[in-house]
């Protein structure tokens, strides 16, 4: 469905969960009205919990008001999958592409960029047939929950950078009993640069959709 040359990257920092979802639903609005080109939110948030569209809450293991009362937000949305976590260290990217009913491949394509970004630092990754994301051994390195409205994309993924993994141990990741997460510095056995993370995203990506990214520098928008 991609016909566009261009994409536009946004580095978006650290933002709270609510106030990247405003920020994301505005441009989901321009790039279905075609006032934007497709868009890729590149940002970490503060510690959430988040259900997808599968979720019941059976994968939480405590109430909801025991994730408040200890430092997580909760949060249900409208993304495939079933529960994840956030937090800082971990790289959230949301692209905002058109992709029109070609949605298994637009997932395909995520994994396969993920899957470049781990070769890059060496690591075989791999998507596992009949679960969404990017993994290495059993333990997943990259969540992938996606929503698509007017046949453009919203949500993505979640990759594990330098994320305390510690923190996926107050749930059931993705509702996956019996598979661990991991992340790129478990993996390295070393921290790894963000930034340097983002720019093998970026072209990754550039790679995978065939086309050119162009970054933007003001990001005041999203951070009010």
């Amino acid at each position: 469905m991609l016909k566009d040359v261009e994409f536009l990257v946004e580095d978006l920092g650290l933002l709270p969960y609510p106030q990247a979802w405003e920020y994301q639903k505005k441009v989901h609005k321009e790039v279905v009205r075609g006032e934007r080109p497709p868009t890729l939110l590149l940002l970490e948030h503060p510690r959430v919990i988040t259900l997808g569209r599968k979720a019941t809450g059976e994968n939480l293991l405590f109430p909801e008001s025991w994730y408040r009362e200890n430092g997580f937000e909760v949060y249900w949305v409208e993304r495939g999958g079933d529960v994840t976590y956030h937090g800082p260290g971990q790289l959230v990217g949301y692209p905002i592409f058109p992709v029109g009913r070609e949605v298994r491949r637009f997932l395909r394509q995520i994994e396969e960029a993920i899957v470049k970004v781990a070769a890059s630092y060496g690591l075989k990754a791999y998507p596992t047939p009949g679960y969404a994301g990017v993994w290495v051994g059993e333990d997943k390195l990259c969540a992938i929950g996606v929503a698509v409205k007017e046949e453009v994309s919203f949500h993505g993924f979640a990759l594990n950078v330098n994320t305390d993994l510690n923190d996926f141990s107050v749930i059931i990741p993705c509702g996956l009993k019996g598979k661990g997460v991991t992340s790129l510095e478990r993996l390295l056995g070393r921290k790894v640069p963000m930034p340097e993370v983002k720019d093998r995203v970026v072209r990754a990506f550039a790679e995978v959709f065939g086309m050119e990214p162009r970054v933007k520098e003001d990001h005041r928008e999203a951070q009010v």
